[in-house]
């Protein structure tokens, strides 16, 4: 498994323009709807509107990290790598535990370089706002690299790839990631698996609140219903993940 583990980092570090991509889209997002459009400065919780966009950009950078990384599988079980790791004795867990690990890790780049831009143009929060929110979209990430690999390993074509990213931006609208949402449409997020994610890694901003675009106040959310969406999705997309590598498995 280390050994394997080692192998996908390295490969990882010499294809940077998919990194380039994951960057790219949600900083020039967070640019144009945070900083240049003229509310940042609005107060919001524990800092300003440019912080609430800023972290949900970040939300959708380290996710779509995640899911790019992990629906490679796909274009790897194409090119005979798939067959080579079943003769290995490496668990079907295992396999799953590596492209997890090393989706995290790729998801600090886009994390890092959105929260440098934020911190060098308009976000503006209390300090420990910063670390908490960045962390728990690390550890958020996660459930996505499980969500990358179910599709990469369901779909036989180098479209995996595309599919999950596109199913992404979908889920961002739902989610309540790139529009503040409210009445129904909010109701029906708190079903979307980006929901969960980007509520708590808001959460030390605004204590759970969701911005009201009629009124410009704040949604009051129980802490619960963000964790319980992060928990089933977890749950949901492991299985997932765990039983597709087994069928895969058993094929090769």
């Amino acid at each position: 498994m280390t050994t394997y583990l080692i192998l996908e980092l390295k490969r990882v570090v010499r294809d940077p323009f998919n990194l380039l991509f994951t960057v790219g889209i949600p900083a020039m997002m967070y640019v144009v709807f945070g900083v240049a459009m003229g509310w940042g400065d609005q107060s919001v919780g524990r800092g300003n509107s440019s912080m609430y966009v800023m972290i949900s950009m970040a939300a959708y950078g380290a996710v779509t990290a995640t899911t790019s990384i992990t629906g490679m599988a796909a274009v790897e079980r194409m090119q005979g790598w798939g067959r080579q790791l079943a003769l290995t004795p490496m668990r079907d867990t295992r396999f799953v535990a590596v492209k997890t690990i090393v989706s995290a890790a790729v998801a600090t780049v886009p994390l890092g370089a959105i929260y440098l831009i934020g911190y060098f143009t308009n976000a503006r929060a209390t300090g420990w706002v910063w670390l908490v929110s960045a962390l728990t979209l690390l550890f958020g990430s996660v459930m996505f690299s499980l969500y990358g690999l179910a599709v990469g390993l369901a779909f036989r074509s180098e479209s995996s790839v595309g599919i999950a990213s596109g199913f992404l931006v979908i889920l961002g609208f739902l989610g309540n990631v790139f529009l503040p949402l409210s009445g129904v449409m909010l109701t029906i997020a708190k079903f979307t698996p980006l929901y969960g994610v980007a509520t708590l890694a808001r959460w030390p901003l605004t204590d759970g609140g969701s911005i009201n675009t009629n009124t410009g106040e704040l949604i009051e959310q129980p802490l619960w219903q963000p964790l319980a969406n992060v928990v089933v999705w977890t749950i949901i997309f492991a299985l997932l993940s765990t039983l597709l590598t087994r069928r895969t498995r058993r094929r090769q």
